[in-house]
């Protein structure tokens, strides 16, 4: 497996981890869920002259997008983090650092760009909302990225034991 392939896996893998903080913190808290990713889809759709028939169905679709565009940005940082990663290890929690930082400009860059939100005026908790699930995105990340690229480099029990029987 190449480096970009483990890294679309592994920010796949971090992008469910990070909906699955997200959504507990939603329902520990019983807080609704965020209207940035609706209303950043139906901004950038607007810049780009793209519409939605009316209707339930356009906020439905704005919601859709919004989500899709989380997606695409968790992958999207997988795959340059699987692209730009070296040999030379570093911890963990400096991986994941180096991974939760890109993850929440791709999400948060959009929606400040379009003027959708301003960070500068988020309560605390809205900063925790925020911060929890990259970190837990770039735990992931970093665990399943190096996981996979072990696996592709490890050797395996047959090479081994080829290795050996040729040394005989």
């Amino acid at each position: 497996m190449n480096r970009v392939v483990a890294g679309l896996a592994a920010g796949a893998a971090g992008t469910a981890a990070l909906n699955a903080v997200t959504y507990g913190d939603m329902l520990l808290r019983g807080r609704a869920a965020s209207e940035v990713p609706a209303r950043t889809a139906e901004a950038l759709t607007g810049r780009m002259g793209v519409r939605f028939p009316g209707g339930d169905r356009s906020r439905h679709r704005m919601e859709a997008s919004g989500a899709l565009m989380g997606m695409v940005a968790g992958m999207g940082t997988g795959v340059l983090y699987g692209a730009l990663r070296r040999r030379r290890s570093a911890p963990l929690v400096l991986r994941a650092l180096s991974l939760c930082g890109p993850a929440m400009l791709a999400a948060d860059a959009p929606p400040v760009f379009l003027r959708v939100t301003d960070p500068r005026r988020w309560h605390p908790s809205g900063w925790l909302a925020d911060l929890v699930p990259h970190l837990v995105y770039g735990l992931v990340t970093a665990t399943v990225f190096e996981a996979l690229w072990r696996r592709r480099r490890a050797p395996s029990v047959s090479g081994v034991l080829a290795r050996l029987r040729a040394a005989n």
